[in-house]
């Protein structure tokens, strides 16, 4: 806070809203931050370190010269900052739920909150405020959440939710093959589900395990049924079940008979 005197007889003092600060070089103010300036004989300027919001208001520099009293009053207007102070922890919901998101920050002035979905289209949600409400939410609207405070102040500051919706199993792809006998043959079976999906293959209503010349290999969303060695006793109709806490579905797949061409005998006779 900027103050001039006219000559060096001038009495002068420093106050604000609680009372005198300075009166000449006598500090009255218990704070250790609040310091004069004087790069000349004729200023009489205060310095305040490390502004806090508590110190706005208004600073009156009083002047008592030989001809005439005078004060210079400025107004400290501090600013702050955004900082988000709390925001909800990540989450996991099932589909349909409707989820509610809570984001709250400081600063001065007040700063504008803004919720963005980190997808690649990236959709912001304008006017949100501290709270974004997402109602039934949708296995699409999984995934990261961005909050941003910010003000003119400085630099927005941004943290992120995370959204995990949990749905029940959806068959993908379900590819049957066909297989010449003697030969390996292949089934495979995907399935689209929060959480991953446990698998299991049936014959008929027989329940197939990894023994016997087959063998199960199920990595997340995808299941294969693998025939080392393929005899008429594996062509048929095969049943691959996927399943989690929320639901079951299942696909049917089958096994064809490959014929493989004949040549004719090349030296008859």
């Amino acid at each position: 806070c900027r103050c001039y005197v006219e000559d060096r007889s001038s009495k002068v003092a420093w106050l604000n809203r609680s009372g005198i600060i300075f009166a000449g070089e006598d500090k009255w103010s218990l704070d250790p931050r609040v310091e004069l300036e004087k790069r000349n004989p004729l200023e009489y300027s205060l310095r305040i370190q490390k502004v806090d919001v508590y110190d706005e208001g208004s600073y009156t520099c009083s002047v008592q010269t030989q001809h005439h009293p005078k004060t210079s009053q400025v107004y400290l207007i501090v600013q702050v900052p955004p900082k988000i102070s709390n925001i909800s922890s990540d989450i996991i919901v099932n589909e349909g739920s409707n989820v509610t998101l809570v984001c709250m920050a400081n600063g001065r002035p007040e700063p504008v909150i803004t919720w963005r979905h980190l997808t690649p289209t990236g959709r912001e949600f304008e006017g949100e405020e501290e709270y974004l409400e997402i109602l039934g939410i949708t296995r699409e609207q999984s995934g990261k959440y961005e909050c941003k405070a910010a003000n003119e102040v400085a630099s927005a500051d941004v943290k992120q939710v995370r959204v995990t919706v949990n749905y029940p199993p959806t068959i993908t792809e379900s590819k049957s093959n066909e297989a010449a006998t003697g030969r390996q043959a292949l089934l495979r079976c995907e399935a689209s589900a929060v959480p991953t999906p446990d698998f299991e293959w049936y014959r008929d209503d027989t329940r197939i395990n990894s023994a016997n010349g087959l063998e199960i290999k199920s990595t997340g969303s995808q299941s294969l049924l693998m025939v080392a060695n393929v005899t008429e006793e594996h062509y048929g109709n095969y049943t691959c079940v996927a399943a989690n806490k929320l639901g079951v579905t299942n696909a049917s797949l089958y096994l064809y008979k490959r014929v493989l061409p004949t040549l004719p005998n090349p030296f008859p006779g």
